[in-house]
């Protein structure tokens, strides 16, 4: 199963404590992390300076911001799970994230994701905690691992 696909929250809901389909690689280019940098204003050189990291770095190439690895999350639960009635989505915030190891430019990260608890949240809302590891192809620590909250409204 690519991805899980429900009809309603009802549905949805049917699936809390089990795993979700793994995601499938994304890559992490010098261009995003720079775009990144540019968003948050966050310039230091482990990110964007190419030949400093070569130089400098215990990884010798630039790494990726940490707080990027978390801003994928939505992205990555996006490409897993659709649920048809949903109207809007929500970021709610996240109750844990730890980043176990760094991201090296060009990098290919994946989802491995539980929905872990459902809550009704108002009339016709869905609060979701969602646990989240992200992988780094051929590495055995994640990017990534956070405990994620998400709204749906119908």
């Amino acid at each position: 199963m690519d991805q899980l696909i429900c009809k309603d929250l009802t549905s949805f809901k049917t699936y809390e404590g089990k795993d979700l389909p793994t995601g499938k690689w994304l890559t992490v280019s010098q261009k995003m992390i720079n775009s990144f940098a540019e968003a948050t204003q966050d310039f230091q050189w482990i990110h964007v300076d190419i030949a400093k990291s070569k130089k400098h770095s215990p990884f010798k190439k630039p790494i990726a911001h940490g707080f990027l690895s978390v801003s994928l999350l939505s992205k990555m639960l996006t490409d897993i799970v659709t649920v048809e009635s949903v109207k809007m989505g929500v970021n709610y915030g996240l109750n844990k994230v730890r980043f176990p190891h760094p991201v090296p430019v060009d990098s290919r990260l994946r989802l491995h994701g539980k929905i872990e608890k459902t809550e009704p949240y108002g009339d016709n809302g869905l609060k979701i905690t969602w646990v989240c590891t992200i992988e780094i192809e051929n590495v055995e620590k994640p990017a990534c691992v956070a405990e994620f909250v998400s709204l749906m409204f119908e």
